[in-house]
């Protein structure tokens, strides 16, 4: 089975039809990830290009994993240490790469829009692993993954997506998925923290935390991205946790078997507070795990394989 597009860019554009699917298929591959020997042919002769122009360890080393299970080849490309440092432009830089012949192109950067680009430029797959502040679509797929393991659906759940909303990918690719897939998604945050377009879609905005929290399910609390952040957004780190730091004590105003997902590196003591990082209601390390199963159905789905993959 295959999807209909060539490229993952964003879940904006992506109906439910095809998350669903997604999701689906990924847990059919969580199976691989339990056996003791972690390796099937599926995608064997295929061959994988990893670039990414922003640091990363979970994402790029779960997508690694993925295409190396499934038997995929992959080459992996640090800008840092390749010609980008002596002026390469994104455009050159792809068209060299093209000219070795790998079926699939991963990709992030900072600039919004790089992946759709270079998707328009080439005739190959892309996957957008993050780019800009506009989407992150496998951390959203992986995240409705950890969602529906826990609670056995999505659609009729209450989500709050707390902290910064505004320089996060995260949060819009979880918006625009949890959305199609049925949920009510509340952006909770400080009012420097939540994009001006924000009343406009189909969510719910909330700048008092307590209130934010009141009665969802489920909390996905975003990394506080200093790195991305301008001067004068907020007062300080420790006002922000004051505000806004996901407790024990806040999360009472959420229901009973509320659950707890963060994309990760946390800001421990700054968002999420250590007793509710290391409490078993945080789903962190599950969500790292959901991540290679999501990742290694969009690369099958992508470049095709035999109906029974995951029982190779």
């Amino acid at each position: 089975m295959r999807l209909k597009r060539k490229d993952i860019l964003g879940l904006e554009e992506m109906s439910s039809d095809e998350i669903e699917l997604i999701l689906q298929t990924a847990l059919s591959f969580k199976e691989i990830l339990g056996r003791q020997i972690k390796k099937v042919p599926t995608l064997r002769g295929r061959s994988v290009v990893t670039l990414f122009y922003e640091p990363s360890t979970r994402t790029r080393t779960s997508f690694e994993l993925a295409a190396k299970i499934l038997s995929a080849d992959t080459s992996s490309i640090a800008p840092s240490t390749s010609s980008v440092v002596k002026g390469e432009s994104l455009k050159d830089t792809i068209l060299t790469l093209r000219a070795m012949k790998p079926d699939l192109f991963i990709m992030r950067h900072q600039c919004s829009g790089a992946a759709h680009f270079v998707a328009k430029m080439i005739p190959e797959h892309v996957i957008n692993a993050g780019d800009g502040m506009h989407e992150h679509p496998t951390q959203g797929l992986l995240d409705m993954l950890s969602i529906h393991e826990k609670k056995g659906k999505i659609s009729g759940l209450t989500v709050a997506i707390v902290g910064d909303i505004l320089h996060s990918r995260v949060a819009r690719s979880n918006m625009w998925g949890l959305t199609k897939m049925g949920a009510k998604v509340r952006l909770v945050g400080p009012k420097t923290l939540i994009p001006p377009e924000a009343r406009n879609l189909p969510v719910e905005v909330y700048t008092n935390l307590e209130e934010g929290l009141k009665g969802v399910d489920v909390v996905n609390v975003l990394r506080i991205q200093l790195e991305r952040m301008k001067k004068g957004l907020l007062p300080s780190l420790r006002e922000y946790s004051t505000m806004f730091g996901i407790s024990k004590e806040r999360l009472k105003a959420a229901k009973d078997d509320v659950i707890v997902l963060h994309p990760g590196p946390m800001n421990r003591g700054v968002e999420i507070m250590p007793e509710v990082a290391d409490d078993p209601v945080c789903l962190v390390t599950e969500q790292v795990t959901n991540g290679v199963a999501v990742r290694m159905a969009l690369l099958y789905l992508l470049l095709g394989g035999t109906e029974d993959a995951a029982a190779a």
